[in-house]
């Protein structure tokens, strides 16, 4: 039997580009939250794939912004560039396009002098036509030099298993460093706190959802095999507030029902959920409430 392998793949790239997507699929249940918004991943958020060979621990990273509009956005950008440092491995998520962006060129300006091994990882292969994959890669490898590139489609499970077997061989040899039945190293409370903000993000307009954070105020697993859950959605201005409670209060109950429906796969029975909604201004440039929403630099 071969030796076991353990150690860090840090996923990156631009925003909204899938990572929480193809993590969520290499480990075989939703762990990190998705939306079509970008900035849904704010903090790095570990998984666990275990099996015979060891243990590949994945690292979701907020998308690497070009520039942060506010403190929140100088947390993401530490996040992401701790998460390459501290990797084994490095996954960089990119769209099926030939056409490499300034975004992307910025991305491979950071990676330069990197030591260790860059994995290109051509997401979304699904939507194109598969003559153009080898044209796609072509122009890719101009642009650094990737131990290896490789095409995935998580929707249709294309390459996956490559994929694995692929980080498998750049991990170091070692012991396991969690429990094989470990899926991720998240609080429950901090897991039901995004599944909210994935709803508040597929509910709400535009101009509301990079101003939200979600803080669990009471997570409570009672002996009937009912959860407690009280939850405060918090936003940066009393606008914003009607637009989340909605008429009658419509929207906050829209949010709550499909937050429960997946609270209640999440803790495996049934549960209860009550929102609030409460006003922090300016939020995302105050240190203390940072930390106090669980975006805190210390931690990273």
């Amino acid at each position: 039997m071969s030796e076991t392998r353990c150690g860090f793949a840090a996923l990156i790239g631009r925003p909204n580009v899938g990572k929480s997507t193809l993590m969520n699929h290499l480990v075989g249940q939703k762990i990190s939250i998705t939306s079509d918004r970008p900035q849904t991943t704010r903090n790095r958020i570990r998984t666990v794939l275990t099996d015979e060979r060891g243990q590949i621990i994945f690292v979701d990273t907020p998308g690497m912004l070009r520039k942060a509009g506010n403190k929140l956005g100088e947390y993401m950008m530490e996040a992401s560039a701790g998460s390459v440092d501290d990797a084994d491995v490095v996954l960089w998520l990119v769209e099926p396009s030939a056409y490499i962006g300034e975004g992307d060129r910025e991305i491979c300006e950071r990676l330069k002098g990197l030591k260790k091994p860059v994995l290109l990882v051509i997401s979304k292969v699904d939507t194109i036509p598969k003559e153009q994959v080898l044209t796609i890669i072509a122009a890719w490898k101009s642009c650094y030099d990737f131990a290896e590139i490789i095409p995935v489609s998580g929707l249709r499970g294309t390459n996956l298993d490559d994929l694995t077997d692929c980080i498998f061989k750049y991990l170091p040899a070692g012991p396991m460093l969690y429990d094989p039945d470990t899926l991720t190293d998240q609080p429950v409370r901090e897991i039901a706190a995004e599944i909210i903000r994935e709803k508040a993000l597929i509910c709400l307009r535009e101009e509301v959802p990079h101003g939200i954070a979600v803080t669990v105020e009471r997570y409570h697993e009672r002996e009937d095999g009912l959860t407690e859950i009280e939850a405060s959605l918090i936003c940066e201005k009393d606008s914003h507030k009607g637009i989340i409670i909605g008429r009658g209060g419509s929207m906050l109950k829209r949010i709550g029902t499909l937050s429960r429906r997946e609270l209640e796969e999440l803790t495996g029975g049934r549960a209860y959920l009550k929102l609030f909604v409460k006003v922090r201004k300016d939020w995302r440039d105050n240190e203390l409430m940072l930390k106090h929403f669980g975006y805190s630099r210390k931690d990273l």
